[in-house]
């Protein structure tokens, strides 16, 4: 999975290789529970200012103050501060950009392709959602054209400012968590990566359910579960974005566009008055569950959910580098 791997390389045939054959070494899982430790105590800790002032968001339409704006990007940055720390120190995996696929996708005629996909998915995702709740009653479409444009041009300047905190995320769950969960896996292990990244993702945002973020006026015993259910289902589409690329940075763009420009698809596109309930609309509710279930089961049955697919020799390698450092060998230490 990194640099600190060695490849096997094919032996002659041996008629006691029954016998001779050694398992693969054990993964070492110190540095995952280092980093999963460190990551949320970087979050609790940049949420401590709130959680003891009894900070409550009471509204999907509320506006983030300064002081929520800080502690969200101090928090956005522990990931990366945890898998940076791991890397470099327990595990000594080498080289930080190739680890972490922290490099722009190749040949770079694939860039701009990449990161247009990285935008068009979740937007597409969203918009769907959007229109199943409007069709079932629970999201009150009723978009105001004219004020459509001021929006996207202001939407893609919080992008881009943005766009620094969401690699502080994704260098964490991308970069680090789901390649040493997978481990060149299949079946049951490559669920369970998918699954324990989308989890671990979800349960990492606890402090803010816990203040009502991202399911205002929700009980705990609601938002978790619900924040679970969203996570587990949108991860596995920024993997895909990440291991067709062979970098990380179209997962970025993805998570970039569903933490804004997905949120205010939902306010711009709904009356002005009318209440926002995010467990009813959006990639956060119900019909968002539908619309990203329906994709994801879409890119598992075709085989692009599979790391396997996008290695030298796949279906779709395409001189794609391969999607994790070491990918095919055993760990060595």
């Amino acid at each position: 999975m990194t640099n600190s791997v060695r490849t096997l390389s094919p032996s002659p045939p041996d008629p006691h290789a029954s016998q001779n054959r050694l398992p693969p070494p054990a993964p070492r899982r110190r540095g995952l529970l280092v980093f999963l430790v460190m990551a949320n105590l970087g979050m609790w800790a940049a949420m401590a200012p709130l959680l003891l002032t009894d900070f409550r968001r009471e509204s999907a339409r509320s506006v983030t103050g300064t002081l929520e704006e800080v502690c969200i990007s101090a928090a956005m940055f522990a990931p990366a501060l945890a898998a940076l720390l791991v890397v470099r120190y327990v595990d000594r995996a080498g080289r930080i950009r190739d680890v972490f696929a922290l490099r722009w996708p190749r040949p770079h005629g694939r860039t701009v392709r990449s990161c247009l996909l990285a935008l068009a998915v979740p937007a597409t995702l969203t918009a769907l959602a959007l229109g199943v709740g409007a069709a079932a009653g629970h999201y009150p479409f009723g978009v105001q054209w004219e004020a459509v444009a001021p929006w996207a041009a202001a939407m893609l300047l919080q992008m881009l400012v943005s766009l620094p905190l969401f690699f502080g995320e994704e260098l964490g769950w991308q970069g680090y968590l789901f390649p040493r969960l997978a481990r060149d896996g299949g079946g049951a292990r490559l669920v369970w990566a998918y699954v324990g990244t989308g989890a671990a993702f979800a349960l990492w945002h606890l402090p803010t359910l816990l203040m009502g973020g991202q399911y205002p006026g929700r009980p705990w015993y609601v938002s978790v579960p619900a924040m679970v259910i969203s996570c587990v289902l949108v991860l596995p589409v920024f993997t895909w974005l990440r291991l067709r690329s062979g970098s990380v940075v179209p997962a970025v763009l993805g998570h970039t566009f569903v933490s804004t420009a997905g949120v205010g698809m939902v306010k711009v596109c709904a009356a002005p008055d009318a209440p926002l309930d995010p467990l009813h609309m959006g990639l956060t509710g119900w019909p968002g569950w539908i619309v990203t279930a329906a994709f994801v089961a879409f890119l598992a049955l075709t085989g692009r959910l599979r790391p396997s697919t996008y290695a030298p020799g796949g279906r779709r390698h395409a001189s794609v580098p391969r999607p994790y450092p070491g990918a095919g060998a055993a760990v060595a230490r």
